[in-house]
């Protein structure tokens, strides 16, 4: 495809975008979203903290994984190393119906107002190759309630491999990426500028947001994939991602039981930060409750998303 026909093809998408948002901004939402109702604190708060970044929450944790890892080693038994499950899997599994019966988690503020998305998306970045200076490529999976974890870790384990056929970027977002980055500075600039002003309004095209993860519900990166332990990590001010997950290493530890007596246990670390503007504290501890008794009841990730789990919030 020369340059002119990517001009081309982007210039259609552009047009169908700014007519899917037009008529989106008649009533009120945007392409990607639709404005939502809040309290009045949420409300006035997206007005005197407008920026994400100024309005951070982060939680750390560590979440019994007893039970899930022995879940996933009776799944993979007698299957290919290239098929098996894996904890990042699972999470990505968890994460989606956490969100999928917790909507609040879905929302994003920009353009000081509070917007609820129309579909869930959760996004990380896959490494070429486990080398300094590899590229990385950018994915996103938008879940469908009909998805369960061995659809979903068939969709990752497809992208990942397709990935890693090549050491340069193949199109999407990345390469759009790599087409600004070639631009000299006055140029650049002002681009990114007018980007920014489009991104306060909602108006940026396809082109610019459709696997851009700073677009996506949730945010995740799998340190336990380099055997790093989970970290904080900023949120972004340009884009809608409200949510950043990093997910350690799997290991072992002492934990006090419930009869109070202590066992070696299976343990991962999670780090999530939040824009506390989307929710509150409460909505946030009861969210994280969910994911404890997903991974204490894996057979909850062969559910259907699309069906609610029937967890009682205490």
């Amino acid at each position: 495809m020369t340059n002119l026909d990517r001009l081309k093809k982007n210039t259609r998408k552009a047009l169908r975008s700014a007519e899917r948002t037009l008529k989106a901004a008649a009533r009120g939402d945007r392409k990607d979203a639709h404005r939502a109702d809040a309290p009045a604190l949420q409300t006035i708060m997206a007005y005197l903290f407008p920026k994400r970044t100024d309005n951070e929450v982060y939680l750390n944790d560590s979440i019994d994984a007893t039970e899930l890892v022995r879940w996933m080693e009776q799944r993979n038994e007698g299957r290919a190393k290239e098929d098996r499950l894996t904890i990042f899997h699972c999470v990505v599994c968890g994460l989606a119906r956490m969100v999928k019966e917790r909507p609040y988690l879905n929302r994003f503020i920009q353009g000081w107002r509070i917007y609820e998305r129309n579909e869930i998306s959760i996004s990380f970045v896959v490494k070429r190759r486990f080398a300094d200076g590899a590229e990385e490529h950018l994915m996103v999976l938008v879940p469908k309630d009909d998805d369960d974890v061995e659809s979903i870790g068939k969709k990752i384990r497809g992208e990942v491999k397709e990935t890693r056929k090549s050491e340069t970027a193949t199109g999407g977002i990345d390469e759009v990426l790599e087409t600004f980055a070639k631009l000299p500075r006055p140029i650049l600039a002002p681009v990114v500028g007018v980007i920014r002003t489009l991104d306060f309004f909602g108006l940026n095209p396809d082109f610019l947001t459709d696997g851009d993860p700073d677009y996506t519900t949730i945010l995740t990166s799998n340190l336990g994939s380099i055997k790093t332990p989970a970290v904080y990590h900023h949120l972004n001010n340009y884009g809608t991602n409200s949510i950043m997950v990093t997910v350690g290493t799997l290991h072992k530890e002492e934990l006090l039981m419930p009869d109070g007596t202590k066992e070696i246990r299976d343990v991962i670390d999670f780090g999530a930060t939040l824009d506390e503007r989307i929710a509150d504290g409460f909505y946030f501890a009861r969210s994280l409750k969910l994911i404890r008794h997903i991974f204490a009841h894996p057979e909850m990730l062969d559910r259907p998303l699309g069906e609610q789990s029937g967890f009682e919030y205490e």
